[in-house]
């Protein structure tokens, strides 16, 4: 947690009957974040203690992997945080505590628009359950000082794949950069790609099918790359599991020429790397499929166990109100999901000229993004999706199954997962 809980607790024992409220008007507030998301919100949350007298917002600060791996335990368990900052968004769908009793529906209809669907169980449902505080979008980073010092042209905007890899290795080759090529191990950046090489994701009726030719046909490059030297192996092959795993460390020492990963990534290397060299945005290469990214990012839930379900609906609120937003937006270098704010645009003082020129190309990669990948992120058994993908990637990266033998297993889980949820 970020706050003295220790200085806490004992104001609120000198305050006497203050005391007892405040300790019943604890909210716990996991937050995992890959910038300064969860500062900011430490003290926005502040702001609203002191109009709230005797609550208590306590921000857990805990790794990525838990939110993923552990907090899924703890809700099934009737156990965890009062509150929650997301990425499975729709997979946590049965915790959520739904706000609309408390909030002013119109508000957050017009404020968040279609991210809303991406918190509810189906269609039928009209819940409101997350307030979207991150809108991310996959793509790509390259070092650009590395492709000067090769004197090797940028690829073009609506460049596919095999051209960035023939410049990614030239550059790599001409520099004596260790790693050409690296993506994060994750299934929900894998599928960009896959969707932009002409994958379906779903069939025409809207049943998932995962695997089909575009599909398969980037998967077998993707292990290709991989056992040729392109992508750096270790970031997939390194991990089991559904271990998400990332290369933004070599990025930042300058050991990779061109880095698939995501908007999230803007704050720390815009912190990081400072002068050492020139990055930019590219966003994601073209196919078949468009030149489509994955839309994402994560939000802010309340969970139903809570003993203070109103005051985690007024706290969700008060920071989803279009000044505390905004200011949540341009601290912690996000591309905003409320609307009104995208609208009037978000101003960056704290990111320097390199970061906001990455923020803003990001903003653009927005029209690109196809309605295959929205679809994608709404789908509720996504996140199961994106670890079979992952699992059968894996397996035939490190040679355990051919990708032919790896795509035929993905398609006997996606299988078994439909039957499991009744679909």
């Amino acid at each position: 947690m970020t706050k003295n809980y220790l200085a806490t607790t004992a104001l609120a024992l000198l305050a006497g009957g203050a005391g007892l409220q405040a300790s019943a008007q604890e909210l716990r507030f996991m937050c995992a974040s890959d910038g300064s998301e969860c500062d900011v919100l430490e003290e926005l949350s502040q702001r609203f203690e002191a109009d709230h007298p005797g609550v208590d917002v306590v921000i857990d600060l805990v790794a990525h992997n838990t939110t993923l791996e552990s907090l899924p335990v703890q809700l099934a368990a009737g156990s965890g945080p009062d509150i929650a900052k997301v990425t499975d968004l729709g997979g946590l769908n049965p915790y959520y505590l739904d706000l609309a009793p408390y909030v002013d529906r119109d508000y957050w209809e017009a404020s968040f628009g279609d991210t809303l669907g991406w918190y509810r169980k189906g269609p039928e449902d009209d819940g409101i359950y997350g307030m979207h505080s991150q809108m991310t979008i996959t793509g790509a980073y390259i070092n650009r000082t590395l492709f000067d010092q090769a004197g090797i042209e940028v690829p073009a905007e609506d460049a596919g794949w095999e051209e960035w890899v023939a410049a990614a290795r030239a550059v790599a080759e001409a520099t004596g950069t260790q790693f050409p090529m690296a993506i994060d191990r994750s299934g929900h950046r894998f599928a960009g790609p896959a969707i932009s090489s002409g994958a379906k994701i779903f069939d025409a009726d809207g049943t998932p099918i995962l695997i089909d030719e575009g599909f398969e046909e980037f998967a077998g490059k993707f292990v290709e790359w991989h056992a040729d030297g392109t992508f750096a192996r270790d970031v997939w092959a390194g991990s089991g599991g559904s271990s998400y795993a990332d290369a933004a460390s070599e990025f930042l020492n300058a050991q990779l020429v061109y880095y698939y990963s995501g908007s999230w990534q803007v704050q720390r290397f815009d912190e990081t790397i400072g002068d050492a060299f020139d990055w930019q945005v590219v966003g994601s290469p073209c196919g078949t499929g468009g030149c489509t990214g994955m839309p994402g990012g994560a939000g802010i839930v309340g969970f139903k166990h809570t003993e203070h379900p109103e005051l985690v609906a007024e706290l969700i609120d008060f920071l989803a109100q279009e000044d505390n937003y905004t200011e949540l937006t341009a601290r912690s270098l996000n591309i905003p999901a409320h609307l009104a704010v995208a609208q009037k645009g978000v101003a960056y003082p704290d990111a320097s000229e390199q970061g906001e020129a990455a923020l803003q190309a990001w903003g653009e990669q927005v029209t690109k993004l196809s309605p295959v990948a929205y679809d994608y992120q709404g789908y509720v058994n996504n996140r199961a999706m994106f670890n079979i993908t992952l699992a059968r990637l894996t397996q035939a990266i490190v040679g355990e199954l051919s990708v032919e033998n790896a795509m035929a297993r993905a398609r006997d889980d996606l299988a078994e997962l439909l039957v499991a949820t009744g679909q």
